[in-house]
């Protein structure tokens, strides 16, 4: 069942999931790891295996004294750099092929693209489907790396969460799929944010926007009070890997937070 070499989708695959769980969960108990290796015609402590290999890379752990195992291949190192220097293609054609193996993406669904529409439904059609496939990326990458809670109240409800970008998603795209533009945060605290009421500092602390202290000061608003002011200099809770990079934040600080 076992095979030698990994071919590059296959690598691929494995490192999408690397990105999506967090270093904890690499095991062979878990239920997405059996699946996948399954399909992979695989065994789960192989590909178990393979993402911590990808951890003996990952500069995060490295700093903070995680060693993944030794056995890295040419193939892992440069499929991990081609990852890290392109997110937006590479994170989207991973996502692909993992739902492809799962069965997410059906022949049906994939004959849907050969109709005869014309080619401008079609070329809309492709881009929504692209936009849908990395926006399920994203989501569970982020939502993952922060342990499911907001980063700001801690709010454990994946439901209430949403996975935000620091840089706004319009004007970024080629940013758009990667981890360290995102943040996990409750619903409320997501809409702040893009709409620049709050921000962090430089020392990642969270700063609150003249409109929020004063509609709390003049109205007296314990919905204010309990979502907002209590946690004014509260320092975000940082992931142990892609952390959010503090240039993206001081763009959102100075570009968008309306202090």
């Amino acid at each position: 069942m076992t095979k030698n070499l990994w071919t590059r989708d296959e690598l691929l695959i494995a490192l999408n999931l690397y990105y999506k769980f967090p270093y904890g969960q690499f095991h062979t108990n878990n239920p997405v790891i059996i699946e996948v290796a399954e399909k992979l015609q695989r065994t789960p402590s192989a590909l178990v295996m393979k993402l911590c290999n990808f951890g003996s890379l990952d500069p995060r752990h490295q700093l903070r004294g995680v060693q993944g195992l030794k056995g890295i291949s040419k193939a892992d190192r440069e499929i991990w750099r081609e990852f890290e220097d392109n997110w937006t293609e590479l994170a989207l054609e991973s996502e692909e092929k993992l739902q492809v193996l799962l069965g997410v993406i059906n022949e049906q669904q994939e004959d849907f693209t050969r109709l005869d529409f014309s080619e401008k439904i079609k070329t809309e059609t492709e881009a929504i489907r692209k936009v849908r496939i990395g926006q399920n990326f994203f989501r569970k990458t982020i939502l993952a790396l922060y342990n499911y809670r907001c980063c700001i109240t801690g709010n454990p409800i994946p439901l209430l969460l949403t996975a935000s970008h620091i840089l706004p998603w319009s004007q970024f795209p080629e940013q758009r799929l990667n981890p360290h533009n995102g943040l996990c945060l409750a619903r409320t605290h997501d809409t702040a944010f893009d709409r620049g009421l709050i921000s962090f500092d430089e020392d990642l602390r969270l700063i609150i926007g003249h409109e929020i202290e004063k509609k709390a000061q003049d109205q007296g608003s314990e919905t204010l009070e309990l979502n907002f002011i209590k946690y004014r200099g509260k320092t975000l809770n940082v992931p142990d890997r892609f952390s959010p990079d503090l240039d993206f934040l001081n763009y959102h600080r100075y570009h968008i937070f309306q202090g």
